[in-house]
């Protein structure tokens, strides 16, 4: 499917293959959202999503995360996978989210002061520990993912019956400095939107529930932080949310 009103180009940044919708537009420089896609997801299947920010105005840059697409993929219907390269993969992400950001001011006009990130389930995860790591990041949006790392691994773990497996010291590390709820210091007063169904089963939702009701007060204008749940929806995207997401970047990205 073509888009009139947009240029589409795949790229390498570095290693990394990445997809790149700009608007046909005469903006000299983009506001521009970074989306991430979730476990056993891939670029493509997040290109619709990208087309709509696009369409509204918004440059949009769709990584591919490791072991996803050409990056050494793996089976991902396997629980053991899941709890071997679940948070390898949320870390990489991050540490190679200096060299996006740093990519699309100098390539592809980003405009350094309208840079938003967003994703769904692990990418939600993943844009949630982006926009800790990098605080001159603009905005946040999580479909179905987690600010509250803690609680989500816990409820893995449980839900993956991976009692004995053993936390490496290095994951524990990982977790600890990549984690929003343990860098609140960072975050505070920057606009965060969450948006989760309430009937999850793939993501829990009471890590966001925990994060929200952590956070909420701390926050000097509560307009900028909201949380909204759908009520009995499972692990989706809906309509409704790409809705309040382009809301909520034409609020904080312009």
């Amino acid at each position: 499917m073509k888009y009139i009103n947009t240029y589409e180009r795949n790229v390498l940044i570095d290693d990394i293959p990445a997809l790149i919708l700009t608007p046909k537009n005469d903006a000299k420089l983009h506001p521009t959202v970074i989306l991430y896609h979730g476990w056993g997801s891939s670029v493509e299947k997040q290109r619709f999503r990208g087309m709509i920010l696009s369409n509204l105005g918004f440059q949009v840059i769709i990584p591919c995360s490791i072991h996803h697409g050409n990056r050494d993929s793996i089976d991902h219907t396997k629980v053991e996978n899941a709890g071997k390269y679940f948070w390898k993969i949320i870390f990489q992400n991050i540490d190679e989210s200096s060299k996006i950001i740093q990519y699309a001011i100098k390539e592809f006009n980003a405009d350094q002061k309208n840079i938003g990130v967003c994703g769904n389930s692990m990418g939600g995860f993943t844009a949630a520990g982006v926009f800790a790591t990098n605080i001159d990041l603009n905005a946040l949006v999580v479909f179905n993912g987690s600010c509250n790392w803690d609680i989500s691994n816990e409820i893995f773990i449980k839900s993956l019956n991976m009692y004995d497996v053993e936390i490496p010291k290095e994951l524990q590390d990982k977790l600890d400095k990549h984690n929003p709820m343990k860098n609140l210091q960072h975050i505070i007063n920057r606009p965060i939107l969450m948006l989760h169904g309430d009937s999850d089963t793939s993501v829990d939702v009471r890590a966001q529930i925990e994060f929200y009701g952590e956070i909420k007060e701390m926050y000097t204008d509560p307009s900028r932080l909201e949380f909204i749940t759908y009520k009995n929806l499972n692990h989706y995207v809906t309509t409704n949310m790409m809705e309040e997401a382009a809301i909520w970047f034409d609020k904080y990205l312009s």
